[in-house]
Order: structure tokens, then C-alpha cells, then sequence
């Protein structure tokens, strides 16, 4: 099953370049239109962050979804998970996000949610990708879409967002820091705190088109942390640039990534007789807080890296907890997609219901140093059976026992091998993952 268009995450690039341009946009449209709506109309919902190319993306593929005999229900700026939220509610054959998440603003890209609000399944993009290749024809125009705005698309997003913690819970007393990245989350994710008695200072509401990610928000913490110490908040929230990743910080100004932050709601869960099935990371999940779940008696599972591979996993074990330390956190007994609203909620009930601070419940996560190694390669190859690279690996494997591990990981789109050793010993881990990087080098390197 060879993807020509699609990625792990739908597709994404350089504005003006590949495939992230208006005529292909208009095409994507029509494609997405013709095999969803299945000749019998339907209609769809387009949502954007807040960069400048996405007024363009969105008229071309509103142009294309039109031709096809679709109707389209246009949201505006809006997080991903809560286009994702809408398409399910308001009954649409599908919910298209025009964003390039955590990227700059010079990026963009296509994500599709299906009616469910979840990915697309393999057979429905490449059926897509097939309808890409073939001419583009219009409906007659009795048989046109019509577009409408929903207007209250935002509010009822925030009082979604709400429901998701007990209706009884209160965040008054809180001071909370809110980065939203001059990304989607600008009118949202404010307004959800606030609501629920937050006292709430907000950074990074300012967008512009361009400075989306710029400074702020989960990909650069350190404005965040630098105004939750100056504010004497509580602690501080950032999210990326379209709303389904989430960071926070301390009230020290220290960041608590991902892997613990799922750890505070896994627990609390857990408390609560409600966490099901094993609680999913992927390979780049520290083993430190693999290791935490552990002593809670918590199973953990690892796929391959991408939220699309969590939510698989979680859905095959019947699972409702996963997610990766960069922040995008799936509660799947909340949303259907990674949202950071809804993870950070979460934790704050976890936070409010224990009576602790969040540096007293990440703290139970000691997370182990990790050294990445990038070796670039001279051509593309699997390495995994090269008998020198696994005779190094199985000797760092037998340094380190049980309080570390060791990862070979090819990259998807360049030819790199990443080296990484992880454990709780920081100058043997830099030492080992050296070691291998040098075995990688001198029998498959440039």
C-alpha cells in the first residue's frame, strides 16, 4: 500500500511547494468531495489556524468540494480536535483542517476527519489519491454545494471542551498562564479556563498571520515559563499552533512534558476505577516513565512514532489513555483525537482532586537523561540486521540491564539512522550512544 500523496499525518509541506498549492488544493477539494460524498451531496466542515495561506487553501478547496456536489460549512479558526468535535456533532461526511501544526507559519498542510471525528481509514485516503488522478469534472449546477458559516461554531467547542471534567469542579482560586502559540487555540482556549473560575493571563492571543509558533507556545516553553514566574501563577499552559498538543509548566517555572503529564491523569484515572486497558507511548516515551506507570501497576505499551499509531493501538486494546511527549495526548474516554484542552483539563481535575501541586505529581516521574545521535547514511537501508551494529547494540543493551534501553530509528523522510540510549545513568547513556553512533559511521555512513 504505497501512499503518493498522504502522510502518517495527511499532508503537509512548504507553502507554494509539492503539493501545497491552490491548484491541488482544488483538486484535493474535488477529490474528497466525489469519494465522501459519494454522488449523493453530504456536506463538510473546513477549519484553520492562523496563517496567512490558510484563507487561500480554504477558497480552493471550498471551490473543489462546490464542483463536487458538496456542501461546505466553513468554521474559521479553529483547533483541530475541535473541527474534529464538529464534523461528529453537526453530521458532516467529513471535517477538513487546514494547518501545519507545530511548524512555521510558512508551512501548511490537509488533515481529514471522517464523520466519526476520527482519521481517515487507509482505503478511504487512497481511494482519494485514486479520484486525485483522474479529470476533474463538475456537477451540473442545479447539483452545486452551497457554503454556509457556522457561527457559533466557537462556543459551542468551548462548552464541549467544559463537559469533559465534573460539572461540580471549579478552577476558582487557580492562576493559570494560557500560551496558545498565536495559533487557534486564541479564542478558545482562554475563554475554557476563565469560564470555569480561572484567574487567566494570556500569551500568544495576538496572531497575524505569520507569527504562529513564533516565541511562544509548546514548541518555545521558555516564554511561558519565564511569565508564570514573573506572574506568581499557579502554573502555565501552552499549547502549538492548532490546539491537539498541550506542555505545561510549574509554578518554578519548570516544564512537565508529555510523558508526565499523562502519567498525572493516568493515575488519577486509576483512582477513580476508570483508566481500561494498557496506557500507550510510542518508542520515544521515557522509560523512566515507563517505569513509574509500572510501580502504580499500570500497563504500557510502545508503537511506532504518530498519533495515528497510538489511537490504533488504543482501539485494538480497548484502551482510552495514550499519547507522546511532545504534548499530544489522546483521552480517547473524553475526544477521538489528541486535544490539548481536554488533556490539560484533565490534569487539572487530577491536580484539584489530590490537593497536590503539579510539581509534587509529575515529580513521581524521575525521567531518564536520553542522548540522540543523528547518523546520515549514504543511501536509505535497513541497518537492524547488519552483524556490527547488532553485536554494539546488544553489548549497550547489556551495559545498561534494566535501567535504560536502546533505539535504531530510521528516518521517514530523510536517509538518517537517530541513535538513541536512554537511562538513568546520564554519562553512560552520552557514552553508549556515542559508541554505537561511531559503529553506525564507519560501516553504513556517508
Amino acid at each position: 500500500m504505497t501512499r503518493k500523496y498522504f502522510g502518517t499525518d495527511g499532508i503537509r509541506g512548504r507553502v507554494g511547494e509539492g503539493h501545497i498549492t491552490p491548484d491541488f488544493m482544488l483538486k484535493l477539494g474535488w477529490a474528497t468531495g466525489r469519494v465522501l460524498g459519494g454522488g449523493h451531496g453530504g456536506k463538510v466542515l473546513i477549519g484553520k489556524d492562523t496563517r496567512i495561506s490558510g484563507y487561500m487553501f480554504e477558497s480552493a478547496l471550498e471551490a473543489g468540494l462546490v464542483a463536487a456536489g458538496v456542501d461546505i460549512r466553513l468554521l474559521g479558526p479553529m483547533p483541530t480536535p475541535g473541527i474534529a468535535y464538529l464534523t461528529r456533532t453537526l453530521r458532516a461526511v467529513a471535517g477538513i483542517v487546514i494547518s501545519a501544526s507545530h511548524n512555521p507559519y510558512d508551512d501548511n498542510g490537509i488533515k481529514i476527519f471522517s464523520g466519526d471525528g476520527d482519521k481517515l481509514p487507509d482505503q478511504v485516503e487512497l481511494a482519494i489519491e485514486d479520484a486525485l488522478d483522474m479529470p476533474l469534472r463538475t456537477v451540473g449546477a442545479s447539483e452545486l454545494g452551497k457554503v454556509k458559516r457556522v457561527d457559533d461554531a466557537r462556543g459551542r467547542y468551548i462548552e464541549f471542551c467544559k463537559s469533559t471534567i465534573p460539572s461540580a469542579m471549579s478552577l476558582k482560586g487557580l492562576r493559570l498562564v494560557v500560551d496558545c502559540a498565536n495559533g487557534a487555540t486564541y479564542h478558545v482556549a482562554p475563554y475554557v479556563f476563565e469560564e470555569l473560575g480561572a484567574t487567566v493571563e494570556s500569551i500568544g492571543v495576538r496572531p497575524d498571520g505569520f507569527n504562529i509558533n513564533r516565541g511562544v507556545g509548546s514548541t518555545t516553553p521558555a516564554t511561558l515559563e519565564q511569565a508564570v514566574v514573573q506572574g506568581k501563577a499557579d502554573l502555565g499552559i501552552a499549547f502549538d499552533g492548532d490546539g491537539d498538543r498541550v506542555l505545561m509548566v510549574d509554578a518554578d517555572g519548570n516544564l512537565v512534558d508529555g510523558d508526565q503529564l499523562i502519567y498525572i491523569i493516568a493515575k488519577s484515572r486509576q483512582a477513580h476505577h476508570r483508566l481500561q486497558g494498557d496506557v500507550v507511548g510510542t518508542l520515544m516515551s521515557n522509560l523512566g516513565f515507563e517505569h513509574a506507570l509500572q510501580r502504580l501497576g499500570i500497563g504500557f505499551s510502545r508503537t511506532k512514532v504518530g498519533d495515528r499509531f497510538i489511537m490504533e493501538r488504543l482501539k485494538q486494546d480497548g484502551g482510552v489513555l495514550g499519547g507522546e511527549p511532545s504534548g499530544h495526548i489522546i483521552c480517547r474516554d473524553r475526544t477521538t483525537t489528541g486535544d490539548g484542552i481536554i488533556a490539560a483539563l484533565q490534569v487539572l481535575a487530577a491536580i484539584l482532586d489530590s490537593d497536590r501541586s503539579l510539581a509534587d505529581l509529575a515529580a513521581e516521574v524521575e525521567m531518564y537523561p536520553q542522548t540522540l545521535v543523528n547518523v546520515r547514511l549514504d543511501e536509505r537501508r535497513d541497518i537492524a540486521d547488519l552483524p556490527e551494529v547488532v553485536d554494539a547494540v546488544n553489548s549497550a543493551e547489556r551495559e545498561l540491564g534494566s535501567r535504560g534501553r536502546v533505539l535504531l530509528r530510521p528516518s521517514g523522510t530523510e536517509p538518517l539512522v537517530r541513535v538513541m540510549v536512554e537511562g538513568n545513568d546520564s554519562a553512560l547513556v552520552e557514552s553508549l550512544a556515542n559508541r554505537l553512533a561511531d559503529v553506525v559511521r564507519a560501516h553504513v555512513a556517508a
